[in-house]
């Protein structure tokens, strides 16, 4: 393609961008037709785009073009027709990785601009190939670039035009892909440490709302992910499980910090308050982890693979240990407010720990669990998670896979069956803790979330907050 830039440097900015994304579809298609392995954009074409679409200039004695406001509209206009238009994924794919996979150079700001304002067209627009896309560059992307995309979609449908939220909504029927990618870039950028890094309501309710219609919703981007080669740390997790686990335990020392008002969703009649959203994602999360059993055992690697890792449920804590410490200083102010909320996020931590290694998210000993809850203040379920027995599966005869972007995947192989082990002897019931209860729905003063049938006879206090 590098001939053609003499015929597009006469042309107007917009004329010569649209040009060359007619040339660049044409050069993809070219390209994997001729069965290249793997298909790959060469650099001159990659400078065509810097130039002509971005505008990084080919040399110092080149002045940079720059796009008006409404040039730039009518160019995402040409993209979003030109992705919903080309009707083969592979080549919607390499043409997107063309234009924004980032390089590392001065370009990769004008890429991360324009790329915002595409996405948050697609979803005004309902342009599902653009968000497949956008879907798969959150998954090959650093994760701090991820964030700034989340951070865009948040601003313009949260923020900028009450109501809109509704349009972001959307996505989970249009791409569940981009919408599992998006949670997990959300809670990387909301970790609850100052209230702006606090979830809006508006945003919160729309994820309960999603993982209360498809609890599998947060394992998409796991089921579809090869379980060869590896993924590097920089990237996103590949569930949003653990994310969403931080946000449950930390939400009742947060919110009750930042006192977030309430959402009312433009009636007086419906008003929604932070605590019993939390609860009802808490509960939501712990549905999510009773289904992984048996999608873990279908694929072979039930006790062979974690999704929580022991990294960040250390960081979890510390940071738990240091917001109860900020809360026993201010309980002069509100001693039984304070101690009900403590109590709620140690709660919480306990449910989701059991829950998590219930079901074979999380493999660890009890040791380890204990190192890294040692600075935690006494709480009666944690103690008996860390010290009592807890039913999850530990595969002695296979190291653990660490699937997430932390450690390299080897692939997979077919193990046989192990001997059955004896059964051991009944231990005696423990006593009931007075907080303890079986969850099976949502609390009765919180009916605007539906219950949801989960893990029949298995016991967790659950204390909605209020």
């Amino acid at each position: 393609m590098g001939d053609i830039r003499q015929s597009l440097l006469p042309r107007d900015v917009l004329s010569a961008a649209k040009e060359l994304l007619y040339h660049l579809d044409i050069y993809i298609c070219n390209l994997l037709q001729s069965g290249r392995q793997p298909p790959q954009v060469d650099s001159k074409t990659l400078e065509l785009v810097e130039e002509f679409i971005f505008h990084s200039p080919n040399d110092r004695n080149t002045p940079a073009r720059r796009m008006s406001a409404l040039q730039e509209l009518q160019l995402l206009e040409i993209m979003c027709s030109c992705f919903q238009e080309q009707s083969r994924d592979t080549v919607r794919q390499l043409m997107f990785s063309a234009l924004f996979n980032l390089q590392g150079n001065q370009a990769d700001e004008s890429r991360m601009s324009l790329l915002g304002k595409l996405v948050s067209m697609a979803v005004a627009v309902g342009r599902v190939p653009i968000l497949e896309c956008a879907a798969t560059w959150l998954q090959r992307t650093h994760r701090v670039y991820c964030v700034r995309l989340a951070q865009v979609l948040v601003d313009d449908y949260c923020g900028m035009v009450p109501g809109s939220v509704s349009t972001l909504q959307n996505i989970h029927s249009a791409s569940p892909r981009f919408c599992c990618q998006f949670i997990t870039a959300v809670t990387m950028l909301y970790d609850l440490s100052s209230e702006d890094l606090t979830p809006p309501l508006e945003l919160l309710q729309m994820i309960v709302s999603w993982i209360q219609d498809d609890p599998r919703l947060v394992l998409i981007t796991f089921l579809n992910t090869p379980l060869s080669g590896s993924q590097p740390i920089t990237s996103l997790d590949v569930t949003p499980l653990g994310g969403l686990v931080r946000w449950c335990i930390k939400a009742p020392l947060t919110y009750r910090r930042d006192k977030k008002p309430p959402l009312t969703n433009g009636s007086s009649d419906s008003v929604v308050e932070a605590g019993p959203l939390f609860s009802a994602l808490h509960l939501s999360v712990l549905q999510v982890f009773m289904l992984l059993p048996t999608i873990l055992n279908e694929k072979g690697l039930y006790g062979r693979l974690t999704l929580l890792q022991m990294e960040s449920l250390a960081a979890l804590t510390s940071d738990l240990s240091r917001l109860l410490d900020q809360a026993d200083k201010h309980t002069h102010k509100s001693s039984a407010d304070t101690h009900t909320s403590s109590q709620l996020a140690l709660d919480r931590l306990a449910q989701a720990l059991q829950v998590a290694m219930a079901s074979g998210a999380l493999l660890c000993s009890r040791e380890d669990l204990r190192a890294i809850c040692s600075r935690l203040p006494h709480n009666n379920l944690l103690q008996l998670v860390l010290s009592g027995p807890v039913m999850y599966y530990n595969n002695i005869h296979t190291p653990p896979l660490a699937f997430s972007p932390h450690a390299a995947h080897l692939p997979i192989t077919t193990h046989p069956a192990h001997p059955t082990h004896p059964t051991h002897p009944t231990h005696s019931a423990l006593p009931t803790h007075p907080a303890q209860t079986t969850i099976t729905s949502h609390s009765s003063s919180h009916n605007q979330y539906p219950g949801q049938s989960f893990m029949t006879g298995m016991s967790f206090p659950f204390r909605p907050s209020h």
